[in-house]
């Protein structure tokens, strides 16, 4: 999967493409200003995300969606009296561009040359005297501070409680509210006792008394919890406080069975309703852990304006503990891979094998690959919708096929397909790109080059202490030698029964600020090596492999670490020229395929194993 975010595309005959919802859209646009007029707000700021700083949000904090018509997963509306602008990111400009086409929103097209970003759009239109307003619920608190000193050195006002969107959003999706599990320490490898223990003591040698969380991956982590509040992710709406001796989930008691609250009893935590934290926090006194990165601006002023206290600024000690996945966790890991590895491999053969009726279409590929994972021991769920892209469609990187629109595969060209499950032994991401029938030879040398770059990355050796940027060219350096880039990072962490997408550990060649990705690559942590090609209106290949950081051997010059390989799908031979790899491509190439094979091997008979026998054959020699 993409590293940064997946979200549907929605084709351009979709309804919510249509010139009915444009005018939709303008209405909306027109109610807010109404509001804002009314309100003395001049500049109005909304977010993506729900109240915890979620990568994805669920249907009931869609309100930048309902505004703006557009469905990505990372955008920002700046709505004035006069105008109106969407903020996104390489990987959505076309699908941005065909969602607001006719609503009143322009594109600006954040990270292309001379393009502002939502601070410095901000900073160019706020004057003296005006008033800025967004939902400090939603915004994170690192953005909010930053426009909040934009308004204080422009001399404008800004209001952290104005929300513009939530009286006039007809047929909101309700609130969330699954139940929730416990995850046995078969699969967790660590008690909540054990972690809020390593908790405490983070807190103690940072010198603080109480430790906010509000994200929900880091809270459901710490307590051994699974959810369903959001889609593909399994979470629940919660905050958390911890303090030295107690610990606290603001959420639905009835949520939990009683053999979650006995192992909540054991370990001293306090289940509380969910809106009382704001009033906890405006009483707290002492010094108190937050991540400004992962606290809303609510939070973050509530304790600012505290009288008795302090703030102590740090990363969330959660999520640092749980990128590094403990030893059960990796073995349960390298369990699931091999029987997703079989679902999609079956899947890999089942289309060669009868992509020439053409009665097969993007959509009904995912379909039969989602329900080949979905008999799988231990499935819970997709960890995202699965991409179905074929061609010039996968040259948007977060196509997502609507099912009564969906393009009909032809045995010629290629089918990028991105897809995950979420199962008790862990979370599954992987890419292949597929070759359906004859090929152009330059889709072969850009199959070829990525493929180069994934397993250069995969194969590094590298000194404790590297991070990411310095790993990614590793990957990149292929495609950069013949003047090819792709507008998103290499790779991200990915949780264990939980985001598919998780900090802080990741691969990209510069930082991007705002984001928690500058982490040191540690012994056990698990994270994606999916460098790609996307030509606009013609391609788009994607070859995604999870890999794990293992330590390789110490000398005089400290620990070397290394990746091994977690997926185990073949490659797709069809795709490949020979001419652009050299002899240790080759070896790399030759050896994953025959550990494929001897690892799947068992699964397999009559046809489909003289398939999986070709698939992995030797290239090269």
């Amino acid at each position: 999967m993409d590293n940064i975010s997946d979200d549907k595309i929605i084709n351009d005959n979709a309804t919510n493409n249509g010139s009915n919802n444009n005018t939709v859209i303008s209405r909306r646009l027109e109610a807010v200003r109404g509001i804002m007029k009314e309100k003395g707000v001049d500049i109005y700021v909304v977010v993506t995300g729900d109240y915890h700083i979620s990568e994805y949000a669920g249907d009931y904090f869609k309100e930048r969606e309902f505004i703006t018509g557009f469905t990505g997963s990372a955008g920002t509306a700046v709505i004035t009296q006069d105008d109106a602008r969407l903020f996104t990111d390489g990987r959505y400009f076309v699908q941005a561009e065909k969602q607001i086409e006719g609503t009143g929103f322009s594109l600006m097209r954040v990270g292309a040359p001379g393009v502002m970003n939502v601070a410095q759009y901000c900073e160019s239109i706020v004057k003296d005297g005006m008033s800025m307003g967004f939902d400090g619920r939603t915004m994170p608190a690192e953005e909010g501070i930053e426009l909040s000193d934009i308004c204080k050195k422009a001399g404008a006002g800004c209001l952290y409680d104005f929300d513009a969107i939530e009286n006039i959003y007809e047929d909101r999706a309700a609130f969330p509210h699954s139940k929730a599990f416990y995850l046995d320490e078969e699969y967790s490898g660590e008690s909540i006792i054990s972690k809020l223990s390593r908790i405490r003591k983070y807190m103690d040698n940072k010198n603080a008394d109480i430790h906010i969380m509000a994200t929900l991956d880091d809270i459901c982590w710490t307590f051994n919890i699974r959810g369903c509040d959001v889609e593909c992710n399994p979470v629940i709406m919660a905050y958390s406080v911890i303090t030295k001796d107690e610990a606290y989930i603001y959420t639905d008691k009835d949520r939990f069975d009683d053999k979650t609250l006995a192992k909540f009893g054991e370990a001293c935590v306090e289940v509380l309703p969910y809106d009382s934290i704001y009033e906890d926090i405006a009483r707290m006194n002492g010094k108190v852990l937050i991540d400004k990165k992962r606290v809303n601006m609510r939070i973050y002023e509530l304790i600012q304006s505290g009288i008795d206290v302090e703030a102590v600024l740090s990363d969330n000690p959660a999520m640092l503990f749980k990128a590094i996945k403990n030893e059960t966790e990796i073995r349960n890991l390298y369990s699931i891979h091999v029987d997703d590895g079989v679902a999609v491999t079956k899947f890999i053969f089942w289309l060669k094998k009868n992509v020439a009726s053409g009665n097969i279409t993007e959509a009904d590929a995912a379909a039969y690959l989602d329900n080949l994972r979905s008999n799988i021991k231990d499935y819970i769920e997709l960890s995202f919708d699965t991409i179905s892209a074929y061609n010039e469609n996968a040259a948007m990187m977060h196509y997502h096929a609507d099912e009564t629109n969906a393009a009909v595969l032809k045995p010629e060209g290629m089918l990028l397909v991105d897809s995950g499950g979420q199962y008790m032994r862990g979370t599954t991401d992987i890419t292949r790109t597929i070759a359906l029938g004859p090929v152009t030879d330059e889709m072969k040398m850009y199959y070829t080059l990525t493929l180069k770059g994934m397993l250069s990355l995969a194969n590094a050796k590298f000194l404790k202490g590297c991070n990411g940027f310095s790993l990614d060219i590793l990957a990149r350096a292929p495609l950069w030698n013949v003047g090819m880039d792709y507008r998103c990072g290499t790779g991200h962490g990915i949780g264990y029964l939980l985001n598919v997408h998780e900090s802080p550990n990741g691969f990209r060649w510069k930082h991007n600020p705002g984001k928690n990705d500058l982490a040191v690559i540690e012994e056990g942590m698990v994270t994606s090596d999916e460098p790609g090609v996307y030509i606009e209106g013609r391609f788009g290949i994607r070859i995604e492999n999870e890999i794990v950081c293992l330590k390789d051997f110490d000398n005089e010059y400290g620990t070397f670490l290394k990746f091994d390989m977690l997926t185990v799908v073949p490659i797709d031979l069809e795709l490949i020229d020979v001419n652009y790899l050299d002899a240790v491509d080759i070896e790399r190439l030759n050896k994953y395929q025959e550990r494929v094979y001897k690892t799947l091997e068992a699964y397999f008979d009559g046809e489909e194993k003289d398939m999986l026998r070709e698939a992995t054959r030797p290239v090269g020699v």
